[in-house]
């Protein structure tokens, strides 16, 4: 007895020691497989230079191969989806964006997904303003001259969109709103069906990201009128802001965040944040999304689900205001 007591304590510590780790070391397993994160959007957008550049910084941090995924479509809502229903355990993640997450649960009644329940916010990444361009035959120079040929139409005033439910959409609604002209919205699945509707002139107008805007105004292809930024965005100082032109409340911006689904295991979510803004923040990756047009942030995961929260009552604010339903 007096050697068996001994054994059995032994065994028994043995058995109790996993339990008994705080949650923070056995959080440390993740990643153990091969990870897939997925964008909404074609290879070569901006949603998807996003999830290459992290995605490489992010793997090697967690010392896994990470394969981007793209599954475009509806705005992103399939990838969105597909993340929702799939499995929880840390192998998937999404490059979730404001249209999927805080504008679609509001323009659309029968979303296959319900992001307040099916997905938790990881991380915040990266902020995108917006900016108005028009063709380069259009006759207005400044916001204020396209404003005044808008109020002159008899008719509704043509605006790409890269879909319904987008930020782009909702950013003309916004504008003819506040403006007092009326939108008619043209929307497109294909990004560059929509840049191409533009550049020729079937449209008065549309907000595009920074990103693009650059690419096409430095190109000679579009005119740049306005950015929805706080202030003039380094990428293009000569356009100036809507807050210059007078115009204030067009201050809305495309967020992008890793999320996955809720039923993920709670201690994995913390180091997965803590590599994820690792990997965003790191000199090489913000110098990359910086050029091509992107604010970093990398938020804690308490600010990336008030973020959610207060970005799912601003939109559904104003897809009521507009009246739009997507089905």
């Amino acid at each position: 007895m007096s050697t068996r007591r001994p054994a059995l304590a032994l065994l028994a510590a043995l058995m109790l020691a996993p339990a008994m780790l705080p949650a923070t070391a056995l959080a440390q397993a993740w990643p153990d497989k091969p990870i897939k994160l997925v964008v909404g959007f074609p290879p070569g957008t901006g949603p998807d230079v996003v999830a290459r550049t992290i995605g490489q910084k992010l793997g090697e941090l967690a010392g896994q191969p990470l394969v981007v995924d793209n599954r475009p479509g509806a705005g992103g809502q399939i990838s969105a989806q597909q993340v929702a229903k799939g499995a929880a355990d840390g192998t998937t993640l999404l490059l979730a964006e404001v249209g999927m997450i805080s504008i679609a649960p509001a323009a659309f009644r029968k979303l296959p997904y319900d992001p307040a329940k099916e997905l938790v916010g990881v991380a915040e990444v990266v902020r995108s303003d917006f900016v108005l361009v028009v063709p380069l035959k259009s006759a207005a120079k400044t916001v204020a001259e396209f404003v005044a040929a808008a109020k002159a139409k008899n008719d509704k005033v043509d605006f790409v969109t890269f879909g319904p439910g987008t930020p782009g959409h909702f950013g003309a609604e916004v504008f003819g709103d506040q403006a007092g002209f009326k939108v008619e919205p043209l929307h497109f699945r294909s990004t560059g069906d929509a840049v191409t509707a533009i550049i020729a002139g079937d449209a008065q107008g549309a907000f595009v990201s920074t990103a693009l805007a650059m690419a096409q105004v430095k190109g000679g292809k579009l005119r740049a009128l306005a950015t929805t930024a706080a202030q003039r965005s380094p990428l293009l100082p000569e356009v100036p802001t809507f807050t210059e032109a007078g115009f204030p409340k067009m201050d809305f911006s495309a967020w992008f965040a890793i999320m996955v689904p809720t039923a993920t295991p709670a201690a994995m979510l913390e180091p997965m944040n803590q590599k994820v803004v690792a990997a965003v923040k790191s000199p090489e990756v913000r110098a990359k999304l910086q050029e091509a047009g992107f604010t970093v942030t990398g938020t804690s995961r308490a600010d990336t689900e008030r973020m959610l929260k207060a970005e799912a009552a601003r939109w559904a604010a104003v897809v009521k205001a507009t009246g739009f339903t997507g089905d």
